[in-house]
């Protein structure tokens, strides 16, 4: 059974490197360690127990909320439309997007893109479909790439977290 535990650690390991790069990239990392902790969980329950991988599972779930929400919540303390957090969650999809293939430097690029989107987004949309004055709707555009720096900030944060704890739950 002693191999099994250090061909698990390089599992965790290596799906943890792997899910940070993907959360970076804003793409859905801790879920790749989720599938892989359960993979474990199947192969070999003595070593990965079930509550590590509904605890994987949980950080996933957080890391998505807060992801989802912060732009938008972003856009609504700073005077938005709920029309303008929508603009902002779409904004930061395209953002990403064109950040990824117009800033030419790796993972920076996409970070940057969906933040400007998501400012983008709430902009326009509060501008153009809501009729808010260009102060308000530069406010709003600015709630929105603020909650959305955030809200990379603290899924990284929570990648690196499931990724420790994986790596932890293989050795004890």
């Amino acid at each position: 059974m002693v191999w099994e535990v250090w061909v698990i650690a390089l599992l965790a390991g290596i799906s943890a490197l792997a899910a940070l790069l993907m959360v970076i990239l804003a793409m859905p990392g801790i879920w790749l360690m989720f599938v892989v902790a359960g993979a474990c969980w199947l192969w070999e329950p003595a070593i990965i127990t079930p509550t590590t991988v509904i605890a994987i599972a949980v950080i996933g779930i957080v890391a998505e909320l807060i992801e989802l929400l912060a732009s938008a919540v972003g856009v609504k303390r700073l005077g938005g439309s709920k029309r303008g957090a929508l603009g902002s969650v779409v904004g930061t999809i395209l953002g990403a997007i064109a950040g990824t293939i117009f800033i030419p430097i790796p993972i920076v690029g996409t970070i940057l893109g969906g933040i400007l989107g998501a400012g983008a987004g709430a902009l326009m949309v509060e501008r153009t479909i809501v009729q808010m004055t260009w102060k308000n709707s530069m406010r709003s555009g600015g709630g929105a790439a603020i909650g959305r720096t955030v809200s990379v900030f603290v899924k990284i944060g929570l990648a690196i977290a499931a990724g420790l704890l994986f790596i932890i739950a293989a050795f004890v």
